[in-house]
């Protein structure tokens, strides 16, 4: 089994042992601890590996480029590229990349829209998206098959909504109720189907230009 199977298998059985918390009405400020926590195995795996300047540079300007796409869309509610350009990250660079590029796009960009104890969850579901669009299968075959790499755009439009939800019902109280849950999902339907269209329609735009121009730089400045 590859490692990053195995870093993925570890952050889902920590998220897993925090929903079993939420269940029994644990404080929200366990739930944060929890998804930093599930942060961790990634950041603790890139560090261990070679310091390489220039992957560094590269993927300062992929979450750079992440987060301006947010920026420039932030008045139209749930369309943005930011999401698209997360997943094209991993499909290029790798789970370990797509997971780093997802994250810090999050911290950086709140910078802009407000940090706060939501922060951490944005930061665990937009690089684990980052980190699956990266696993070797699935990028391959994400890279060459537009219609996946729509699903998949669909797809993580909806974890995103459904795991943001489980903040905002513990942020009201402090306890996960499942039909508060249910509730704020059926609201935020519109929300969800605009990003899960803009995460698909981005993805398919941006994917060819993004790769192009990666793989020129890979191979110009001899990064593995």
């Amino acid at each position: 089994m590859r490692r990053s199977t195995l870093v993925v298998a570890a952050t889902l059985f920590i998220l897993g042992l925090a929903i079993l918390l939420f269940e029994v009405g644990q404080y929200q400020v366990i739930s944060m601890l929890m998804v930093i926590v599930a942060c961790i195995p990634i950041y603790y795996r890139y560090e261990r590996k070679k310091l390489n300047i220039k992957e560094l540079v590269l993927i300062a300007i992929l979450t750079t480029t992440a987060v301006l796409g947010r920026f420039l869309f932030y008045m139209i509610p749930a369309i943005t590229p930011m999401t698209a350009i997360i997943i094209i990250s991993g499909i290029c660079m790798g789970a370990e990349i797509g997971f780093l590029v997802g994250s810090l796009s999050a911290v950086t960009s709140n910078m802009l829209f407000g940090q706060g104890p939501w922060t951490p969850f944005q930061m665990f579901s937009w690089g684990l998206i980052g980190l699956i669009a990266g696993l070797p299968w699935i990028r391959r075959v994400l890279s060459k098959n537009y219609w996946f790499l729509v699903l998949y755009g669909i797809l993580a439009g909806i974890f995103f909504s459904f795991f943001m939800d489980v903040w905002t019902v513990l942020s009201i109280d402090r306890y996960f109720s499942w039909t508060r849950y249910v509730a704020l999902l059926v609201t935020a339907l519109p929300y969800t189907i605009s990003y899960c269209f803009a995460n698909a329609f981005f993805s398919c735009l941006l994917l060819r230009a993004i790769q192009t121009r990666l793989q020129r730089i890979l191979i110009k400045y001899d990064i593995k």
